[in-house]
């Protein structure tokens, strides 16, 4: 573990180092071109190069991002990113005069997140769990339900404060104003990352892209042209539309929590029950008293992508490999959280765990709870919920 950590610091020290060196273009999301390629069993060299020069096109490149609201219909979806923090966060790192910090993301984030977000910058490897890939649009760490995007209170919580036992730090000491531009930014690489993804898929499903480029009006080449008026743009601008109102939607997709019921000896103990219980049982993954036993054998959503979703075993290396090589990080399983550590990655305050259980974890095979108004065999109620939130803080000595 010594030589590990000794490692992990002279190897950040190195990256560190060259973090502020700016990349003057996006890297293209090879891995989900491969993986489309895999599922449909169709090339997609054509369509991912098409689609590499309309995402470009649209949304600029590291030195120079740009936010296409003007392709959007919705006017709050258009001001989702500030241009002036678009700016301020992209490229490289400096100063003003008026000791405004530019180049933010490279400063802060590149490193573990990647230029595009991929979640695979250079110390990715050496972190466990792997730092989030932005792209696919799925968050963990929120407030809404399991669907739904995150809002900004949820982005900006989770940069300024860090994710307790995980390498993503605490950057409460960055200024107020660096961090709004920080969360323009992670939004503006989701929704860029989300169209890239779908744009690929659409296509080869929807413009006949194949070995060759389809006609004029379903090349995606028309699209390079914002004005264009064929059928690759109209398809290209639904799909941005279709992302980016998802995310303008995040605040009406945030759970209400209830009043919290007393946090007693009688409320811990009826958590206890329902715990261990049938119709909770969350004892199958976090085992007895929140210590994991036997760990269920399984994996994130972002390695079922390239692993059980094509029928390729994770540990199958050399089924993998391609994969690897195409930008996937090694197939890790993910291990259900240790209860009794009181260490909750996303927040540990009653509230959060309440919106938790309520929606489950995306991406991970933490499902929701289904709520019912009575107590039943086929749910749990609100009262129920925060029984088990009063047993679970206690596990960790969080409340007395």
């Amino acid at each position: 573990m010594i030589r590990f950590a000794c490692a992990l610091a002279v190897f950040a020290a190195l990256i560190v180092c060259g973090c502020d060196v700016p990349v003057e273009t996006y890297p293209p999301n090879e891995l989900h071109a491969l993986v489309v390629s895999t599922s449909l069993e169709a090339p997609t060299e054509v369509a991912a190069a098409d689609t590499t020069a309309v995402v470009e096109a649209w949304f600029g490149t590291p030195l120079q991002p740009r936010w296409p609201a003007d392709l959007m219909s919705n006017d709050q979806a258009k001001s989702l990113v500030d241009a002036e923090n678009l700016k301020r966060a992209g490229g490289a790192v400096y100063s003003d005069q008026a000791n405004r910090h530019f180049g933010l993301f490279n400063e802060h984030c590149v490193t573990c997140h990647g230029v595009s977000g991929g979640g695979n910058g250079p110390a990715s490897l050496l972190q466990n769990p792997y730092p989030r890939d932005f792209r696919a649009g799925i968050f963990k760490w929120k407030s809404t339900r399991r669907g739904g995007k995150p809002t900004r209170k949820d982005l900006t919580a989770i940069i300024k404060h860090g994710a307790p036992g995980t390498a993503m730090p605490s950057f409460a000491q960055v200024a107020d104003e660096d961090l709004q531009a920080l969360v323009d930014y992670v939004i503006f690489l989701s929704i860029r990352g989300e169209f890239e993804r779908r744009l690929i898929l659409g296509a080869i499903d929807e413009l006949g892209y194949q070995d060759t480029r389809p006609e004029d009006d379903a090349s995606l080449l028309t699209v390079v042209d914002p004005d264009a008026q064929t059928d690759a743009a109209a398809f290209a601008r639904e799909i941005l539309v279709d992302v980016t109102e998802r995310w303008a939607e995040a605040n009406d997709q945030v759970i209400a929590v209830p009043e919290e019921t007393p946090n007693d000896a009688a409320s811990v103990s009826r958590g206890r029950e329902l715990f261990h219980g049938r119709i909770a049982l969350c004892y199958g993954c976090h085992g007895e008293a929140g210590t994991p036993g036997q760990v269920p054998l399984d994996y994130d959503d972002w390695t079922k992508e390239f692993t059980t979703r094509l029928s390729i075993t994770p540990t199958d290396r050399d089924a993998v490999r391609p994969f690897r090589t195409a930008g996937a990080l090694r197939p890790r399983q993910i291990i259900p959280r240790t209860l009794s550590d009181g260490v909750f990655r996303g927040g540990g305050d009653p509230q959060t765990l309440y919106r938790r259980l309520v929606a489950g974890i995306a991406g991970t095979p933490m499902s929701a709870v289904i709520q019912v108004d009575q107590p039943s065999a086929s749910g749990l109620t609100s009262d129920q919920i925060w029984d088990i939130i009063h047993y679970v803080r206690s596990l960790g000595g969080t409340d007395p």
